[in-house]
């Protein structure tokens, strides 16, 4: 099995378009064994059950809403299907299309942009092959992140090279090129200034208590802010700084931790981008980063000559009218 990897856009206008590329994607998948997936709803499957016929029994059709449940967390399943199915001598053959994750809040469309960037360095040596259809109804900024995050650009059966392609490491430098919004003038603050975190984890409990954050989530935040703090006691530079608040208007309702701190980071850190693999060479890692994003719905990060900031966003449920205020 080849140990090169493959990710392509498919542009279409229309589903005869999405065909002729679809097919033979997943057909030659098919006859050669591969493990092929596709993630569609239930008029896309059959569609292409239709139009596969027997092949269809060889692909596993997923529903795309479950697979997209949340960016740094799928790139590390999915990347673990493909070094498990490598590991077997197969091939990981995934059609994925992203009308799904398209729609939801404006930064949780941007960190999957970001993961169709960073999967081209994550799934390097997996021999996993995936093909990204992008519809041109989709939202024009999504079409357009979707030329810069993929190598190869399918036309029918054939691949060309991509001549709109983005370096991942500049592309994700992008994503990250507009200052974070200032804290609201009412958010709680902290000023770290001893190691002992047993407080700091009261304070922030105590702070989560006022919000209808779940306690699973409590948890994993308690664990995220630990670790973004150590790290900031131990390579930062002072003052170090928390702060949280609630963001409850909008679409996307959050509780907002945010540590600053002086330092600046090397930009060769990779800001926790990249999963670790199982060897250990930990590509992309910086002192747990990797884990703090599984933890948090959004982490966003600026660093530079005037300090560093990492803000954690967890999603809050939503509250019923009646009850905001309480």
């Amino acid at each position: 099995m080849s140990e090169s990897f493959t990710h392509c856009v498919l542009p279409y206008d229309r589903v005869d378009d999405l065909l002729d590329g679809a097919l033979p994607f997943l057909r030659d998948g098919a006859e050669a064994g591969d493990r092929v997936i596709a993630l569609c709803g239930i008029a896309r499957e059959m569609l292409l059950r239709d139009a596969l016929g027997a092949e269809a029994a060889s692909v596993e059709f997923v529903e795309p809403a479950a697979w997209y449940s949340h960016p740094a967390r799928t790139l590390a399943d999915c990347l673990s299907d493909a070094d498990d199915t490598a590991w077997r001598g197969r091939r990981l053959r995934l059609l994925g299309e992203p009308v799904v994750w398209a729609s939801r809040p404006p930064l949780e469309v941007l960190e999957w942009q970001r993961v169709e960037a960073m999967l081209n360095i994550a799934f390097r040596g997996t021999g996993a092959a995936i093909m990204c259809p992008y519809s041109s109804s989709l939202p024009a900024g999504v079409v357009a992140a979707g030329r810069r995050t993929h190598p190869e650009t399918v036309r029918g059966a054939r691949s060309i090279a991509n001549p709109l392609y983005m370096d991942p490491w500049a592309y994700s430098a992008k994503c990250d090129g507009e200052p974070l919004p200032p804290p609201p003038a009412d958010a709680d603050e902290l000023d770290v200034v001893r190691p002992d975190l047993y407080w700091l984890r009261a304070y922030v409990t105590e702070y989560a208590h006022r919000t209808p954050l779940p306690d699973e989530d409590l948890q994993r935040l308690l664990v995220a802010v630990t670790e973004v703090v150590t790290n900031a006691l131990r390579h930062g530079a002072p003052p170090i700084v928390l702060r949280m608040w609630t963001e409850a208007s909008g679409a996307d309702p959050a509780l907002v931790c945010e540590v600053t701190d002086q330092g600046s980071w090397d930009p060769r850190a990779g800001h926790g981008l990249v999963p670790p693999r199982p060897s250990g060479t930990a590509t992309g890692g910086r002192f747990g980063l990797w884990a703090v994003r599984l933890l948090c719905s959004i982490v966003q990060i600026r660093t530079g000559p005037g300090g560093s900031t990492v803000r954690l966003r967890l999603r809050l449920p939503a509250v019923p009218a009646a009850m905001n205020g309480v």
